[in-house]
């Protein structure tokens, strides 16, 4: 009987023990052509064991690679695409860059910048005035929703007037929502919370059953 503690390291731990020994015998066998024909077969198997790499791309090129992988670089076959070398193994990936730019208004979000930058590039005319007010209403909602208590309609002016460097000016008969109103919706749950709630059989007033 084998011990794990008296056996050899999985490589690929996915693939399991024993295709791992199939590649370790294929790297013994001193026929090429065989090497081959066996190399084609447990890359089939490769491919039945973990099925969910045909959503990859270049699903049968993976399989090859990690077959050099596992047999530690010394399988000599003939493969259909570029073989690896363990250099591979040693490439770090590159550094993620990560925007630094500064919010000018935490409770707003990047999205509501990039959508106000978005606007002030359109010409004048009916669209650029709707979405601008449209804009102007929702960034009322996020501050409400990140402070919920009343503000002043000349503040969300002022943030709008900024983020879009002057760009955006709303007309003179524009009216904001109001905070109360807005506050109401925001108190109220969801259509989608409800049915959650109810698909989990929840009742705000359970039927009681009289006592027998």
């Amino acid at each position: 009987m084998e011990y794990n503690t008296t056996r050899g390291r999985l490589v690929i731990p996915e693939y399991g023990r024993n295709v791992q020994k199939m590649i370790e015998a294929a790297v013994q066998e001193p026929d090429k052509e065989k090497r081959n024909n066996l190399a084609k077969v447990i890359i089939r198997v490769m491919g039945q064991i973990n099925p969910h790499l045909r959503d990859v791309a270049d699903f049968n090129h993976k399989l090859w690679d990690h077959l050099f992988i596992i047999s530690d670089f010394k399988l000599d076959v003939d493969s259909p695409f570029p073989i690896p070398t363990s250099e591979i193994l040693d490439v770090k990936p590159e550094k993620l860059l990560y925007k630094t730019k500064k919010f000018k208004y935490m409770h707003y979000g990047r999205n509501i910048e990039m959508i106000i930058e978005k606007i002030a590039t359109l010409e004048d005319g009916p669209s650029r005035t709707r979405l601008t007010e449209g804009i102007a209403q929702h960034m009322k909602k996020c501050y409400l929703n990140w402070n919920r208590e009343s503000v002043s309609d000349e503040l969300i002016l002022e943030h709008l007037e900024k983020m879009s460097n002057g760009k955006l000016v709303l007309e003179a008969e524009f009216r904001f929502k109001r905070s109360d109103d807005i506050l109401e919706k925001l108190k109220k749950p969801s259509a989608a919370s409800q049915s959650r709630d109810n698909g989990r059989g929840g009742r705000s007033n359970p039927r009681r059953f009289p006592k027998r």
